[in-house]
């Protein structure tokens, strides 16, 4: 298994695809590739048509999806990781896979397979795979794609990123193939020789302690512990230092706790979601997600230290249980980066600090996707990765 990362930043799309190419070629040896993974900024709109075609004309016989990005991430010819936020960009994982089985898909929003069998049909659960998703942002239904996927294959790695770059319904692309488009969702299924392992970064820190849900509407928060959730929510604000307020005022999220049978919680274990508002009248907490009672809870802040800090706390985890992968992805919110940081390429040099360097492609995006405890979600203000090794 070989995995090479290139990005180039030519002002055209033929001379960024000749740019790239020969940057792989170099890190592959020469060796053909059977999968290309490609992020495109919107700087080359008018060549998206044929832009699949360009790079399979360089590649014949690779299997290849990808999608636009406003933003884009990948590995410079010096081997450092860059993220193109601004100008033009484009991206493209190359990866020599022997043993696995690549299975490629475009679906638009009507197309979705509606069963566990319809999915089985496509990819057949024996071969254990693992999921790519790239989705465009108004014409997918994103909750049917994901649940579906997970009741299909229980346990199966899920990561991907929401397209992004277009000015509005239609402007995003998509490819699969040599064929560009402009709706649904294409991912690939890998199986065989190759695991993938999934982390997901949600960039917050807790605040308070965690409470438990005694009275909740959809997702309307109205007890914590038996009390009404606006004045806990009043009580652990004047417990908060001056910074820690003023992150409440426009950084409050809610970590909800994803496995019934869990009774300690530790980093990552919390799905987080927006803090949309109160409701003074009835004492309620407005949250972005639909609430079950005894669910347990912890409010969390985000800002750059919070966000710095969970991605190393994740990367160093990953580091001290798995192996080093071989390729990876990063889909990250388009709320991160330099608008986040103050400074371009934060969070893949910190990959690369604790990862060494592996291959990092990727792009930002308007939603990730990726599990947490077990469970895919599509999250926001995230950093979402998926680490690929042989299985064998």
């Amino acid at each position: 298994m070989k995995w090479a990362s290139a990005i180039a930043a030519q002002m055209t799309a033929e001379a960024a695809v000749l740019d790239v190419c020969d940057s792989l070629r170099t890190q592959l040896a020469g060796e053909s590739p059977q999968l290309l993974l490609v992020f495109a900024s919107p700087h080359y709109r008018e060549a998206f048509v044929r832009l699949p075609s360009l790079l399979l004309a360089q590649f014949p016989g690779a299997t290849l999806i990808g999608c636009s990005g406003g933003g884009i991430i990948g590995t410079s010819r010096l081997g450092d990781s860059l993220e193109v936020e601004r100008g033009p960009a484009l991206a493209v994982t190359a990866a020599v896979l022997p043993g696995v089985q690549l299975t490629t898909f475009h679906y638009e929003l009507n197309d979705l397979p509606k069963s566990p069998e319809a999915w089985h049909a496509v990819v057949p659960p024996s071969t254990h795979p693992a999921f790519v998703l790239l989705p465009e942002p108004y014409s997918c239904d994103l909750e049917q794609l994901i649940t579906g996927l997970d009741a299909a294959y229980p346990g199966a790695a899920t990561a991907g990123g929401v397209a992004s770059g277009g000015r509005g319904a239609g402007d995003h692309a998509l490819f699969e193939g040599s064929t560009m488009y402009r709706d649904g969702v294409v991912g690939v299924a890998l199986s065989g020789n190759v695991v993938m392992d999934t982390l997901v970064a949600q960039g917050c820190r807790p605040i308070g302690a965690p409470s438990i849900i005694t009275r909740c509407e959809r997702n309307l928060l109205l007890e914590l512990g038996g009390q009404p959730a606006l004045p806990v929510l009043k009580q652990l604000f004047e417990t908060l230092d001056p910074q820690e307020r003023q992150l409440f005022r426009s950084s409050l999220f809610l970590g909800i706790q994803m496995k019934d049978d869990q009774l300690e919680y530790q980093h990552g274990d919390f799905l987080i979601r927006n803090v949309l508002g109160v409701e003074p009248d009835r004492n309620a907490v407005v949250v972005g997600a639909m609430l079950t009672p005894y669910q347990a809870v912890q409010f969390h802040l985000r800002d750059a230290d919070a966000s710095a800090e969970d991605l190393r706390k994740h990367l160093v985890l990953h580091r001290q249980s798995r192996p080093t992968p071989q390729g990876a992805l990063l889909f990250s919110c388009l709320g991160r980066g330099e608008g986040l940081y103050g400074r371009s390429g934060y969070d893949s040099q910190l990959f690369a600090q604790h990862m060494g360097p592996v291959p990092l492609t990727g792009f930002f995006c308007n939603g990730e996707i990726g599990p947490v405890s077990g469970t895919t979600f599509v999250h926001g203000y995230t950093s979402s990765f998926a680490l690929l090794s042989p299985r064998n």
